[in-house]
């Protein structure tokens, strides 16, 4: 029986990191389709590894045991288990609304991965000394005053779109920009930060990083493709994009951040031998990095991805 071959951008070996993908590939809702995903993603991207890592990858006793390794991503992954949650509801109603049949697969895809991504998120942190009778307790514990301050008002944005006025256009430019647009790159630095300190952690990352090249550019794509056939419409997709721009400078992202940083910053101080010369990027180690470099550096990321993404998108005016 003969094989089907795993395209480049959904193959764990071969796939390019999350940053680069989002912006130099180009995908659509009719090659991304419920086929295309049944023969990439199972074999290709998770390679049968359902929690998103193979089962004798670990994280290193100093990240399972109590410490700021710990408490650093514990939180992180109770925050995007959350994050991916809600995206996984919202996008039911893109699959409800959506205009053909190409985007009902598509965003059937996405919402299945999305599902995906919240359960290996939350499963991981069993992993780091989380009982099963605590699970959902843990997270509301970590993630709760993120999530009241940072993923609810996102929430209530895209749903005022979607919901109310069912506006699906303007659903896929709040998911495409606003939110996995701006979270993605802090994942990608998340992968880089955790290969050593915990590799289950940074192949659940790169997982999941290689299912949101698909969806940041076919996101992009179904908005250019929109804009191309209906530039009437600029006008007001422009007025959500500033809107939506404005609602996330007011969230406390930075300082959620901030605080995470900080904890992984002690974690480098006590056991930064652990990391060798291990590169977080080309030409620095990550032992030598600080705070301040790692935030600037997954900024300069996104802002690299937002300015390729509108002028794809046909949005330059909102660079």
């Amino acid at each position: 029986m003969a094989v089907a071959r795993i395209p480049a951008e959904a193959d764990w070996q071969r796939a390019p990191s999350l940053v680069d993908g989002a912006v130099e590939l180009e995908l659509t809702a009719e090659s991304c389709d419920l086929r295309y995903w049944l023969g990439a993603v199972p074999q290709g991207t998770l390679r049968g590894n359902v929690l998103g890592h193979a089962a004798e990858v670990r994280p290193h006793p100093v990240t399972s045991a109590p410490g700021p390794l710990n408490s650093a991503l514990t939180q992180e992954l109770a925050f995007r288990s959350v994050a991916e949650e809600k995206a996984t509801r919202a996008i039911a109603y893109l699959v409800a609304l959506a205009p053909d049949n190409a985007c009902l697969e598509f965003y059937s895809t996405q919402l299945l991965d999305e599902a995906r991504h919240a359960m290996v998120f939350r499963s991981h942190l069993l992993q780091l000394g989380v009982t099963q009778g605590e699970l959902w307790q843990t997270i509301d514990r970590l993630a709760a005053a993120d999530r009241d301050a940072i993923l609810v008002p996102l929430e209530e944005f895209g749903l005022r779109a979607l919901r109310d006025r069912g506006d699906f256009i303007g659903g896929v430019l709040v998911l495409t920009v606003l939110v996995e647009g701006v979270l993605a790159p802090a994942a990608e630095l998340s992968e880089r930060k955790w290969r050593v300190f915990d590799p289950a952690a940074a192949d659940i990352e790169r997982g999941a990083g290689i299912d949101e090249i698909r969806h940041l550019t076919v996101g992009s794509s179904i908005v250019r493709e929109h804009l191309l056939r209906h530039p009437e419409d600029k006008p007001r997709v422009l007025e959500l994009l500033c809107e939506g721009r404005e609602l996330w400078a007011r969230l406390p992202v930075e300082d959620m951040v901030l605080h995470r940083e900080k904890l992984f910053q002690q974690g480098i101080e006590a056991h930064g031998e652990l990391l060798g010369d291990y590169e977080a990027w080309p030409g620095r180690r990550l032992a030598d990095t600080a705070i301040e470099e790692r935030i600037a550096t997954g900024q300069e990321w996104a802002e690299r991805m937002r300015r390729s993404r509108l002028a794809y998108m046909g949005l330059e005016e909102a660079i």
